[in-house]
């Protein structure tokens, strides 16, 4: 898979280099490298895992409390 992106006319650089880092991160790419770079047991994943959402849960309960 090739992501091509093309500078519009009287776009700079760093312009266009956002515009990608915003395309990567939609695919999902950055961080499929940085989950890759060392391997992890996938018993230590799923730990991992239930801890966000354990901790998610915990904050959207007490956002809900607020309201």
């Amino acid at each position: 898979m090739a992501i091509v992106l093309k500078l519009k006319k009287g776009e700079s650089v760093e312009r266009g280099l956002k515009r990608l880092k915003r395309v990567l991160d939609k695919e999902g790419l950055i961080k499929k490298l940085r989950d890759d770079r060392y391997f992890e047991k996938p018993c230590v994943k799923a730990r991992k895992k239930s801890q966000r959402a354990r901790i998610r849960n915990r904050s959207r309960r007490g956002r809900m409390e607020l309201n």
